[in-house]
């Protein structure tokens, strides 16, 4: 098989691998546990080569996972105790451990190919190279079957388990009532956070690992609401920033890692900014628009408490309640539109539609202080500001 092909297939299994449980820890608010797992396994990874003095030993991914869910737990006790908040406590263990694991290595590996550069960084230029025999025959990258294991596993376990997950991601309580264990999920979710930063480690690194976890999952929580279509995405957005920051390291002469994090970075940008709901522009349009129907619905109240003229003349907007000119225009343009108001010779009057709704408003905020009005302007008004 072609090296490039190669190399973008495990990209793409990596890619997979990490957005589902990526998912799971934007929605729980984990994100940087990712980030903390990815450092804290070092010393796993240490300990594993101490005991099996072979780097291709399983015993590193199953020690160095186990890392990571006492990475966790420390995480959590720290949390608990209530004297410091969870980023804070993650920020205690990691470089704890992380520093462990490079003391072990200084210490007693300097001879050997256990590098905290390779560590950190990794090289999906070279995962290629690093082959698997069986029986002497080659079948391929090891990586590529470590990764794709790992998968297996992960979207056996996620089609297994999908309600209680779901369940105990967004209502805790509930996950306990129907009799699913909050703690088990949990930690089985750490665990298999755990095994994926492990098997992906040697091929591309801590840093496109947590990049590969945390950036298509929260890409993907800014277009939909909806968990399995989340899901999706998530692995979509991973798999084409890995083929596309493969095909623009190769143009470039870039490090691939960093072409791969640089495309997922862009791809998270433009959905922050453009994302139908939750993006940037498309909230400030939001806010913009509620400001603009605030001061709709103060106009008109103001018009419902006062008959004479000089306090419905629309100089007064200016003069008396302190408005600029285009704001004062964007409001009465907005309840012209909506045939709330008719203007005659500068003098603003309620139409019977305006009263009816500036009544029901005034009732409904009365009798519910704590509820907002949006459904009663989704019933009158044609236009939104």
């Amino acid at each position: 098989m072609d090296v490039q092909i190669e190399i973008q297939l495990i990209a793409v299994i990596v890619a997979i691998a990490c957005a589902i449980p990526g998912v799971f820890l934007v929605l729980r608010k984990m994100a940087l546990i990712s980030d903390a797992i990815s450092h804290s396994i070092l010393p796993g990874i240490v300990i594993g080569f101490f005991i099996t003095e072979d780097l291709n030993s399983p015993w590193l991914i199953l020690l160095a996972a186990l890392t990571g869910v006492i990475t966790v737990v420390l995480v959590e006790a720290i949390q608990k105790t209530g004297l410091v908040k969870e980023d804070t406590a993650i920020g205690l263990v990691f470089p704890a451990l992380f520093s462990i694991g490079v003391i072990l290595i200084a210490k007693n590996a300097n001879d050997v190919h256990l590098d905290v550069h390779a560590v950190l960084l990794g090289e999906l230029a070279f995962a290629p190279s690093d082959r698997l025999l069986i029986g002497g025959v080659d079948v391929g990258p090891k990586s590529l079957w470590v990764m794709g294991i790992i998968l297996m596993i992960t979207i056996g376990l996620l089609l297994t388990f999908f309600k209680e997950l779901k369940v105990s991601t967004f209502d805790v309580g509930l996950s306990a009532a129907l009799g699913f264990s909050p703690v088990v999920l949990h930690y089985g979710l750490m665990t298999i956070s755990s095994v994926t930063v492990v098997g992906a480690f040697e091929a591309v690194g801590a840093v496109l690992v947590v990049a590969l976890m945390i950036a298509p999952a929260a890409t993907a929580y800014l277009l939909t609401s909806d968990l399995k279509k989340m899901l999706v995405l998530s692995v979509i957005f991973g798999v084409t920033s890995a083929i596309g920051g493969y095909w623009i390291a190769h143009l470039l002469d870039a490090s691939i890692a960093g072409s791969m994090t640089t495309v997922l970075g862009i791809v998270f940008m433009m959905v922050y900014l453009f994302a139908p709901n939750k993006g940037l522009i498309a909230v400030l349009y939001r806010q913009k628009q509620q400001r603009t129907e605030v001061s709709l619905l103060t106009f008109l109240l103001h018009l419902n408490n006062h008959e004479e003229e000089t306090e419905r003349h629309v100089k007064h907007l200016n003069e008396h309640i302190n408005w600029q000119q285009v704001r004062s225009k964007t409001v009465l343009d907005l309840a012209q539109k909506n045939n709330l108001i008719a203007i005659n010779d500068q003098i603003v009057s309620l139409t019977q539609k305006g009263k009816e709704f500036t009544e029901l408003a005034l009732e409904y905020i009365i009798t519910n202080k704590d509820e907002n009005i949006e459904h009663m302007k989704d019933d009158f008004f044609l236009f939104r500001g």
